[in-house]
């Protein structure tokens, strides 16, 4: 017949549950204290880095892309306030606050003609012009930074992502993943109609209706009700991205917001 398990052997082994426990945590704690002691050495030389290579952050905007790559992966973000170390240091502070002013110029300037909606690369390239040949350099990373720092703010900032670059939303439009969905649709020519919401995205019409009406409320999309077949619905955000094709100034011309 087989013995039960005595009192002793049950509290020797309970005893030793609790010192596995103990060792347990012992050993996460030293991990945990030298992950930190690592983290901060890492820290240090980053700092010790962003000194010594202070001017090359600022001016190459590569270089700057690379070093804000560099911050992410220790959590450190030198663009999170205007003051202190990372900020003293680098400038990058005022940087993205200069740069930020600059994208809202821009985007207010345009914004009779596209509604509060602009692609990257055209925002890109009139900050660059606003800026002069002389001015410290900017990449699209730059911009795609200072303008999450502008969304933070609850300014109307936001980006669309379309055609493997972005649509900046400069307006404080409410859009969701149908209007996004059709800006993207519209991207290859540069107007969409409802018959191709319909083909291409398996919509009822009152659905693609709704959201090319939306589209118009706001200032977005302009309508052309005398083209052919049907009416086309123009993003104005996207006439500069066509300048290469085959659109005709009297294509344009009778579009009407």
């Amino acid at each position: 017949m087989r013995r039960g398990v005595g009192a002793g052997a049950i509290a020797k082994k309970k005893l030793a549950e609790a010192k596995y426990k103990e060792r347990g945590t012992v050993l996460a704690e030293d991990q945990i204290v030298q992950m930190s002691k690592q983290l901060e050495t890492f820290k240090s030389n980053l700092e010790e880095f962003a000194s010594k290579h202070k001017q090359e952050i600022r001016k190459n905007s590569q270089f700057r892309v690379q070093f804000q790559e560099m911050c992410a992966t220790i959590g450190v973000d030198p663009l999170a306030s205007g003051k202190g170390f990372w900020s003293e240091m680098l400038g990058v502070g005022d940087f993205y606050y200069e740069l930020g002013v600059q994208i809202i110029e821009v985007c207010l300037a345009l914004k009779h003609r596209n509604g509060g909606l602009i692609t990257l690369d055209e925002l890109h390239q009139r900050v660059l012009k606003g800026r002069g040949k002389y001015a410290q350099d900017v990449s699209q990373d730059d911009l795609i930074r200072a303008i999450k720092k502008l969304k933070v703010m609850g300014s109307g900032f936001g980006m669309i992502p379309v055609g493997g670059s972005y649509l900046v939303q400069s307006v404080p439009a409410e859009l969701n993943m149908d209007h996004t969905v059709v800006l993207q649709q519209a991207e290859k020519k540069g107007y969409v109609t409802v018959s191709e919401i319909k083909d291409v995205l398996k919509w009822e019409k009152e659905r693609a209706c709704h959201v090319l009406d939306h589209l118009l409320k706001e200032g977005l999309a302009w309508l052309d009700s005398q083209a052919a077949g049907e009416p086309q619905y123009w993003l104005p955000a996207l006439f500069s991205e066509l300048s290469s094709r085959d659109v005709t100034p009297e294509e344009v011309n009778q579009m009407t917001p």
